[in-house]
């Protein structure tokens, strides 16, 4: 049954920036279990024109202009008649002091992330109610959006916006369209080293998440492609964190290096002390 309800046959599957890093791993999640799978973005994978390796097709949009994102969605119907579900994956920034940032570079930031998503909805929406199947659109949001953001400032505050989006667009779009989010953790890409360094420092800071290592991109796919099936059929409206267990607290690596003294854990008061 299981196995079943996480097939695609049949189902048009659309991935914003699905050719590479992350995306590429959606697209491949969706793939795998059968899907019809487009992806979108404003330069063609290297491979050519119109197709994409691992056998997804591929459309040229510039998610930020909602007259593209229309030319695209008529496309993905003339070749397939239907649109079922919608990876809205396309995003990121690059890093940038937020006191120095131009409003010039803070307005392509919020657009990429949270503008470009919901014009993307938007017009899904329009297609996936028409359908007597409905639809699915999955929002990737980030766990920037729900901490402290340190020279992506723009990016961390449009990746929250996708939280209150995601929440609202599936109250207004229920019952026929679900969405729902992933916030995302860290995840070992081809431009991880331009974050975190050589694959020693990839290891190091694999190694402050709980789970031990930085995700997998195609274990990004496998949480959206439940998301999308009937598996999740009565979640809508939910953000589903994927962050390995997220970070250890910075006052037990404090503790580690020998700040914590025998007062800490005075005897007769029950809990150590500080803690109630």
């Amino acid at each position: 049954m299981a196995t079943r309800e996480l097939s695609y046959d049949g189902a048009v599957v659309l991935v914003t920036g699905g050719a590479r890093g992350v995306g590429a791993g959606i697209s491949s999640a969706f793939r795998q279990r059968g899907a019809t799978v487009v992806v979108c973005g404003r330069t063609p994978p290297e491979d050519g024109d119109n197709t994409a390796a691992g056998g997804v097709e591929f459309v040229r949009c510039d998610v930020r202009d909602p007259e593209q994102i229309a030319v695209m969605m008529e496309q993905v119907l003339d070749r397939h008649r239907r649109l079922d579900v919608v990876v809205n994956n396309a995003g990121g920034a690059p890093y940038a002091d937020a006191a120095e940032a131009s409003p010039r570079f803070h307005d392509k930031v919020v657009q990429l992330n949270l503008l470009a998503p919901l014009h993307v909805a938007q017009q899904a929406n329009a297609v996936m109610q028409s359908q007597d199947s409905g639809g699915s659109i999955v929002m990737v949001g980030s766990v920037s959006g729900r901490r402290a953001s340190p020279g992506t400032a723009a990016y961390g505050a449009a990746k929250a916006g996708i939280d209150g989006l995601t929440a609202s667009l599936a109250v207004e779009w229920a019952p026929k369209v679900r969405v729902n989010a992933l916030a995302v953790g860290m995840v070992r890409t081809e431009n991880a080293a331009l974050h975190y360094g050589s694959d020693e420092g990839i290891a190091a800071v694999g190694d402050t998440v709980p789970l031990g290592r930085l995700a997998d991109p195609e274990e990004i796919g496998n949480c959206a492609a439940f998301l999308a099936s009937p598996l999740a059929s009565y979640v809508t409206g939910a953000s589903l964190l994927v962050h390995g267990g997220g970070e250890r607290p910075a006052f037990l690596a404090a503790a580690e290096r020998g700040e914590r003294t025998a007062e800490t854990d005075s005897p007769g008061t029950g809990t150590p002390t500080g803690e109630q």
